[in-house]
């Protein structure tokens, strides 16, 4: 099923963006995954993260850190929903 579909690299910036996301308290400390997976998706210019993490992802008391963080890194935030959200967008365009 996943065949065919591209692998996204891990760098020096990934690491450091997701050292900035976790230093300014976009994502906590303890939650280093979480913070590579939005690092990874913004350094690799990814559109969308679909999650069922409302803890720590997609919080909306976050959001705002997240996105601020990720451009003043450089780097455009992925828009972060739910895989029903980003189905139903799709299926109203």
């Amino acid at each position: 099923m996943l065949n065919g579909i591209e692998l996204l690299a891990s760098s020096e910036d990934v690491d450091s963006l997701a050292q900035a996301l976790i230093d300014n308290h976009a994502v906590p400390a303890s939650e280093s995954r979480d913070a590579f997976h939005i690092a990874i998706a913004a350094v690799n210019g990814v559109q969308y993260i679909a999650t069922w993490n409302f803890k720590h992802i997609l919080n909306p008391t976050l959001q705002g850190k997240i996105a601020l963080v990720c451009r003043e890194c450089g780097y455009e935030p992925p828009i972060i929903c739910t895989p029903e959200q980003l189905l139903e967008a799709q299926n109203d365009s």
